[in-house]
């Protein structure tokens, strides 16, 4: 009895398989809002003065990430680079991560105490493009007398290449 090689169709249903039984990509999920999201995200009142002091205190920082419905670069953010587990067992084990959505209607605290909608906190933060992150600073004091603009300590505008991304995270960490 002779075996015909597999098909071009079972090749790729396997290979579909094997990538959805990825413990990474397991992580990764289409939300309700349009958004994707890792299960290690953090969920939070978004009180900015209060994620920053839970992430301080857990010995991590502060990161924002700012997204949009649709937009095929948060998919690939997502889906390719925070799916390797090298990557995004770094971004989980060293920071605390927040998602806004630049369309978004919840309410934000920022540090000064001024209440706003995602979509407003992203104009007060000029993000025009994403996924966009904010990286903020290990302490609050001094950030509410700062404007918007001088209370990051780094920013990525737009989604880097895989090795770019982890290192601006590093560099980040190591307070760069």
């Amino acid at each position: 009895m002779t075996t015909s090689p597999p098909s071009r169709r079972r090749l790729l249903a396997t290979g579909i398989a094997c990538l959805l039984a990825s413990p990474a990509l397991a992580e990764v999920r289409l939300g309700e809002d349009g958004l994707y999201h890792q299960s290690w995200i953090s969920e939070t009142f978004l009180d900015l003065a209060e994620d920053l002091d839970a992430a301080t205190k857990a010995g991590k920082r502060l990161a924002v990430v700012v997204e949009q419905r649709g937009c095929p670069y948060c998919r690939e953010m997502h889906t390719v680079v925070l799916a390797d587990p090298a990557i995004g067992d770094y971004v989980r084990d060293n920071f605390d991560l927040v998602q806004i959505d630049l369309h978004g209607s919840r309410e934000v605290t920022d540090f000064d105490g001024t209440r706003l909608t995602e979509k407003a906190f992203a104009a007060r933060y000029g993000v025009r493009l994403t996924p966009t992150i904010l990286f903020f600073p290990t302490s609050a004091a001094g950030l509410a007398e700062k404007p918007p603009a001088e209370r990051t300590v780094s920013r990525m505008p737009g989604l880097l290449r895989a090795p770019d991304f982890i290192d601006l995270f590093r560099q980040v960490r190591a307070r760069g």
